[in-house]
């Protein structure tokens, strides 16, 4: 472990934004965490997983910890299920390719989203009719304060939509080292429900498909409406799709009637939020080096030298027009730094 100063990070987020960390270290074990831990107790910290949820909007002042474990390994079995444990630093894309190579159904509609596994279960990431919550088990975390270990069931994690406790209570408290998922060995739960799989499917002439199928079906998908990081920076879908009250959809349905919606419960509605954007007029605009893409409206991106202040004005310019339009507040996906 080597700390080191005035530390770029430009590397280690998805948008690609000049920042600075005033100390930086990448630690490779629950040891070497722990250590770090002990050692800066009373420093400000940043952990930093695979940088792809978050808008870095100004130098960080802190010792940034970057969570760099890997490794994952089958730790049970039975007929139908394994359970498998994977390290936080593991790309999730990558992890999800290798339990879809081992023939275990489960994560195959979250191909090619961004970050790491230590990081899915505080957004329980979610893609294409399926979330984090659907398949997990536990997790296991340091606290930062103690550094003694935790395992959170999946019940404590308290899942909800783009939610978990680690961004509700024990946000800040904790380090996710590792996560457990049961994924299935036989008799998979195909799920092609979400319409755009259906399509791509249909456009490939596949009637019964496989895991790996459905996985290179969302990966076509998000390929045509979502750009590489590695090419024009990003950090996915930047805001979360409104859920509301049934009243409101229908007082805002009154006016626009062809807005789409998915019913929630009786009383609420999910809203699209990159069709409330693209209606307010901002798919494909761009200000400056800072903009929305022109396929997904929900995707804010640098096209070179944005700042995070910069993405952070358009964001806001977003909200306040969708508010001002619709009378639907969207919040944003993205941690804003």
């Amino acid at each position: 472990m080597q700390i080191q100063n005035n530390f770029s990070l430009k590397k280690y987020n998805t948008f690609g934004i000049e920042a600075k960390a005033k100390q930086f270290v990448a630690v490779h074990s629950v040891e070497e965490l722990k250590q770090i831990l002990a050692t800066h107790k009373t420093d400000a910290k940043f952990i930093l997983g695979g940088g792809s949820n978050m808008l870095l909007t100004q130098d960080i002042d802190a010792l940034v910890i970057h969570v760099d474990l890997k490794g994952k390994k089958i730790i049970k079995e039975d007929d139908d299920s394994v359970w498998v444990e994977s390290q936080a630093g593991e790309v999730w894309h990558e992890f999800v390719l290798w339990s879809i190579d081992q023939n275990l159904g489960g994560l195959e509609n979250m191909s090619l989203i961004p970050g790491n596994v230590g990081t899915t279960p505080v957004q329980n990431i979610g893609a294409y009719g399926t979330e984090i919550k659907d398949t997990f088990v536990s997790c296991t975390a340091v606290d930062i304060a103690t550094q003694e270990l935790r395992t959170f069931t999946k019940d404590e994690c308290k899942f909800g939509y783009r939610e978990s406790i680690f961004k509700q209570e024990a946000k800040d408290n904790y380090v996710i080292t590792s996560v457990v998922f049961k994924l299935t060995k036989r008799n998979h739960k195909i799920n092609t429900a979400y319409g755009d799989i259906t399509k791509e499917l249909e456009k490939n002439n596949i009637v019964t498909p496989t895991l790996k199928e459905v996985s290179n079906a969302v990966i076509a998908i998000r390929q045509s409406k979502l750009p590489d990081p590695k090419e024009l920076g990003n950090s996915g879908s930047f805001f979360k799709n409104p859920i509301i009250a049934k009243e409101l959809y229908e007082k805002a349905h009154a006016h626009f009637p062809e807005m789409p919606h998915y019913v929630v419960s009786e009383t609420e509605v999910k809203v699209p939020a990159g069709w409330l954007i693209e209606q307010a007029g901002f798919k494909g605009k761009r200000f400056g080096d800072a903009g929305i893409h022109k396929n997904q409206a929900l995707v804010l991106v640098n096209y070179g030298n944005a700042t995070g202040q910069e993405i952070l004005a358009v964001s806001r310019d977003i909200q306040a027009t969708v508010l001002n339009k619709f009378g639907i507040a969207i919040e944003a996906e993205v941690n804003v730094i």
